[in-house]
């Protein structure tokens, strides 16, 4: 049996003020066009009508969106300095070795050369390794095919962060 009852951070996050909501759905993803289209459909009933918000809006976003919504995420490897969820994600980089961080940096490197932005992963749940051949994996993509990667990516990246928004307790 399923509960009809909405989760209760999902009941603050429909109720928080708009200034408040949209601070927090930045903290998800940079992108401005996303945060203002899922804070325009509030309230929502269930979490699953805001993942589904999310991937709309994911799908909606034009180029420079997804320019917008990548500079909020540091390189693999290199987690923002006093930003817990970064390096949450990236946990999977911090026992890397020397040699596997050095391999990322120029790797990242590479990648950033190549298609002019930063690699993006959902890292969560992912080893150093998994993380380095994804890299070199993608390295060889056209730059529209590795968009859509991003793009697919990132809406994972959202998930993630928008479940840990509405399941937080008070």
């Amino acid at each position: 049996m399923t509960s009809t009852s909405t989760p209760p951070g999902l009941t603050r996050f429909n109720t928080l003020e708009e200034h408040a909501a949209l601070t927090a759905l930045h903290e998800a993803c940079a992108a401005t066009a996303w945060a203002k289209r899922l804070l325009a459909a509030r309230p929502y009933a269930t979490s699953e009508d805001l993942y589904a918000a999310s991937d709309a809006a994911m799908a909606e976003l034009t180029a420079a969106d997804l320019d917008e919504a990548m500079a909020g995420h540091p390189p693999i490897g290199r987690p923002k300095p006093g930003d817990p969820t970064s390096a949450r994600e990236q946990r999977g980089m911090a026992g890397a070795s020397d040699a596997l961080k050095a391999e990322m940096l120029e790797l990242n490197l590479a990648y950033q050369e190549r298609f002019g932005h930063v690699f993006l992963i959902c890292a969560t749940g992912r080893t150093g390794e998994q993380m380095r051949d994804a890299l070199r994996e993608r390295l060889g993509n056209t730059p529209e095919r590795e968009r859509e990667i991003v793009r697919t990516e990132l809406g994972k990246i959202n998930r993630i962060r928008l479940a840990r928004l509405v399941e937080e307790e008070a």
